[in-house]
């Protein structure tokens, strides 16, 4: 499935590509058409060629495409980053007795923080009027290193808000191993481990599964009591069939940023899944596990820094009784 998604993305930038290049080439044709360019190469007047009908609409539909492109680029880089989308949805579990209180669960993922603070200022804000019962974070901290002092100047803000519960992401296991993500910010890092917690009188456990794919996942979850709530952190959608029906409630995941670039009708071009766009976004019910995949905050590094058609997010889930 990875190899599929890496080949429609190729095959996107190599459309791109061909527009874009098809487009310089027809724009100099028209510049040394009907300029004295032309006539200067020429050594001097000729006759002017005058396009064919389809020659016409041919450069007319590239030369829309392209502006099109443009003006997408440019909302992708400027605009779809800063534009926050709260996702509010409700979860009914037999594991809360009628009449129990709602829990609510702020999910954020994927902060991707760099030196120069995109939304980190106005997360904490935001997430303090949702009154969440705890605030879960899960993975991919910073692009560099430079960054964690605003990654963890934001942290500290939400921490102090609710009980914050956080796992490491795959750059943070593969770049990032040897910093201290989250200390001095009153989040309890989960690593493979499972915590429980009483809310509003109900009983539930919290687990935290990291690096990506690691087994601690199945050995955190040994740890359950049977027939409790629980709560799944997972940096990757990639191991929801390997839990489902296993006794996790709610499984939370981020890494695939949505697509980060995504195309109407056609979705995700890239999720970095094993399970391609399956679960590229959004809520899905698998056996007896619900599975909610975040779009995340930032965008990853190393590669054009655009969002499109695949807001930043927070999700707000409220657990609820049946």
């Amino acid at each position: 499935m990875l190899a599929s998604g890496l080949f429609r993305a190729q095959m996107f930038v190599g459309c791109v590509a061909f527009v874009y290049l098809t487009a310089t080439i027809l724009l100099v044709r028209r510049l040394l058409r009907g300029g004295r360019a032309g006539t200067i190469l020429a050594g001097g007047p000729q006759p002017r060629e005058t396009p064919g009908p389809p020659a016409v609409w041919f450069e007319r539909v590239v030369l829309a495409l392209a502006a099109a492109g443009i003006l997408c680029m440019a909302y992708g880089f400027f605009i779809e980053p800063y534009w926050l989308e709260i996702n509010r949805l409700k979860i009914a579990t037999p594991k809360l007795r009628a009449g129990s209180a709602p829990i609510r669960i702020v999910h954020i993922t994927d902060f991707h923080s760099d030196p120069a603070p995109r939304l980190e200022s106005r997360l904490p804000g935001v997430i303090a009027r949702e009154k969440p019962d705890m605030v879960v974070f899960t993975g991919d901290t910073v692009n560099s290193a430079e960054a964690l002092p605003v990654f963890r100047r934001c942290l500290r803000q939400i921490a102090a808000i609710a009980p914050t519960f956080a796992i490491r992401g795959n750059w943070d296991t593969a770049y990032w191993s040897k910093l201290d993500l989250f200390g001095d910010t009153g989040v309890t890092a989960l690593d493979g481990r499972a915590v429980p917690l009483r809310l509003h009188g109900s009983e539930l456990w919290i687990v935290g599964a990291s690096p990506v794919g690691h087994p601690s996942v199945q050995r955190a979850l040994r740890a359950v009591q049977p027939g409790t709530l629980t709560v799944l952190l997972c940096h990757s959608p990639d191991e929801i069939e390997e839990v489902a029906g296993r006794g996790v409630d709610l499984y939370l995941a981020g890494h695939t940023h949505g697509g980060q670039v995504a195309l109407p009708l056609f979705g995700p071009l890239i999720t970095l899944s094993r399970f391609g766009s399956r679960y590229a976004r959004g809520l899905y019910k698998v056996g007896g596990t619900w599975l909610y995949v975040n779009r995340g905050i930032g965008m990853e590094g190393g590669v054009p820094r655009v969002r499109f058609w695949a807001r930043p997010e927070i999700a707000v889930i409220d657990l609820v009784p049946p």
